[in-house]
């Protein structure tokens, strides 16, 4: 199985393509594909058919670290 963000590499295919052929908006296509956002059934086909590919062939949802946004906003303490 490969993440979105895999296809989009192996496709060459950018955020605003797959959102006009998804009817998608670009900022959710652009947080699935950052793993920020688990898409709904309906948008996982979309998708999936965007890039060529079935729903079933995609690993789908949050690949994001939380603990890396809570560092890049506040940062770490130093010393400790």
């Amino acid at each position: 199985m490969k993440t979105v963000d895999v296809l989009f590499e192996e496709t060459g295919k950018t955020v605003e393509d797959i959102a006009e052929l998804t009817d998608l908006e670009d900022s959710r296509v652009e947080a699935i594909a950052l793993g920020r956002w688990t898409p709904s059934p309906v948008e996982r086909v979309k998708i999936a058919e965007a890039f060529g590919v079935s729903a079933d062939e995609v690993s789908w949802g949050h690949t994001m670290d939380p603990r890396n946004v809570r560092y890049r906003r506040f940062g770490l303490k130093e010393d400790f």
